[in-house]
């Protein structure tokens, strides 16, 4: 018998709301003529979702579709197509760089993409939104919004992804109660800030509402991790929300970007350094064992050797749970483009590499006192005897680990005894 299904390979690249992104796709051609395969010399179609945020993502994504152009070249593919945020933006330079690519695809043309794979009409009411889980189906990413308001002066998103736009809370419960009903023991509830939430819609609604829907789920996800949040905009309502709920984790993903005064003002961050510190002591006052990630750049225009020592002053006085260094790169179209780029690629590196440093020695010291304790951990990995896990205080992909000794099955949550530690993990064995 003639099969004449077709096979089909994504590449995603970048952040979690790409991968979301990716996601939605697969779901809307999952019940088309394709199968989705790992390999991409076996594919029909490779489907290249990209990312355009820094430079060296772009070059990632550029990379990654010279290559699948090769295979197209050669005829081992017969259709690439790219989607992304690079594609939405540098549409018409790849488009005259890279010709074997069949068609490029913005952001938000999810539906336009599975016409053009399929050759049939997506309609408003397709089930795109019944995502097929790319990550391990224990947690699972809840985009409840698209776009970003903010304008920071160093970040290109809005640019890329438009003004913000949320979700209302009946789909995003909807959409929990799938995801928990597949098996999702953890969401992780994104957006490019979580925290302006609602705030876009006619009948205006915020992230603690969201919550407070989320707890009423009978049998809902059992922990909830709230990623992107932006000070400025990270009320007492939510902290409040989070410390009242069982279920969202003592952990927040809060990206402060610096500490220096001058430079906050100059990236329309919107608080200054005193401003993010009480937001800091309302968090660890409300909630006093919240695990705080935040991310900096370094190397931003007129970043004064003074102005750095504000930053690591801050940053040994507040000791953040984890901590993601940047170097500054020049976003087109963005206002800090019109800043002198003024600073080195060397003083850049040194001055990421002083952070990693500090932020070791506090990772290490965090990390010692958990030993002797008790956490419950949730299983991500296991293979070949060797389990892998996280406590709630830590985001999968980006956090420290847990090795478990002891039989444990994936997905699972576990209590797990502390007996050795070092920078990136901890060592535990299950409590008897």
């Amino acid at each position: 018998m003639h099969n004449d299904r077709k096979t089909l390979h994504l590449i995603s690249l970048g952040c979690a709301k790409n991968l979301v992104d990716s996601e939605i796709l697969l779901g809307g051609l999952k019940n088309t003529q394709y199968d989705v395969t790992e390999r991409p010399d076996d594919a029909d179609t490779i489907i290249i979702n990209t990312c355009g945020f820094l430079d060296i993502a772009r070059e990632e994504s550029v990379d990654t579709i010279l290559q699948a152009a090769e295979l197209r070249k050669k005829g081992v593919i017969e259709q690439l197509v790219v989607m992304g945020c690079l594609s939405e933006r540098y549409h018409n330079d790849l488009k005259k760089e890279i010709p074997e690519v069949d068609r490029f695809f913005g952001t938000n043309d999810h539906r336009q993409i599975a016409s053009f794979i399929t050759g049939k009409d997506y309609g408003k009411d397709d089930p795109l939104f019944f995502r097929s889980i790319l990550t391990p189906s224990h947690f699972a990413y809840l985009k409840i919004a698209e776009g970003c308001d903010n304008g920071c002066s160093f970040c290109s998103i809005p640019i890329m992804r438009g003004l913000q736009k949320s979700r209302m809370i009946p789909g995003l419960i909807s959409e929990t109660n799938r995801l928990v009903d597949n098996g999702t023991k953890e969401i992780m509830i994104i957006a490019q800030d979580t925290t302006s939430y609602g705030w876009d819609l006619d009948k205006k609604v915020y992230l603690s509402d969201l919550i407070a829907e989320m707890d009423k789920i009978d049998n809902g996800p059992e922990w909830i991790r709230i990623h992107y949040a932006h000070p400025a905009h990270l009320s007492q309502r939510i902290i409040d929300s989070m410390a009242k709920s069982d279920r969202v984790c003592n952990y927040i993903d809060m990206p402060i970007q610096h500490a220096s005064d001058n430079l906050l003002k100059s990236m329309r961050r919107g608080l200054n350094q005193d401003g993010i510190r009480r937001k800091i002591d309302s968090l660890r006052k409300a909630i006093p064992d919240i695990s705080i990630r935040t991310t900096i750049i370094v190397g931003y225009p007129g970043e004064e050797e003074k102005d750095f020592l504000e930053l690591t002053d801050f940053i040994s006085e507040i000791k953040f749970d984890h901590l993601g260094v940047f170097t500054y790169s020049e976003e087109e179209g963005t206002l800090a483009a019109n800043l002198q780029d003024d600073i080195s690629r060397e003083i850049k590196d040194e001055r990421k590499s002083i952070i990693m440093d500090l932020q070791n020695n506090i990772d290490f010291e965090r990390n010692s006192r958990m030993v002797g304790h008790s956490y419950e951990v949730i299983v991500d990995e296991v293979s070949n005897n060797i389990a892998v896990g996280r406590t709630q205080y830590d985001a999968p992909e980006i956090d420290k680990i847990v090795r478990i000794n002891g039989s444990v099955k994936k997905g699972d949550i576990y209590e797990v005894k502390i007996d050795d530690f070092n920078e990136y993990e901890l060592i535990g064995s299950l409590k008897k």
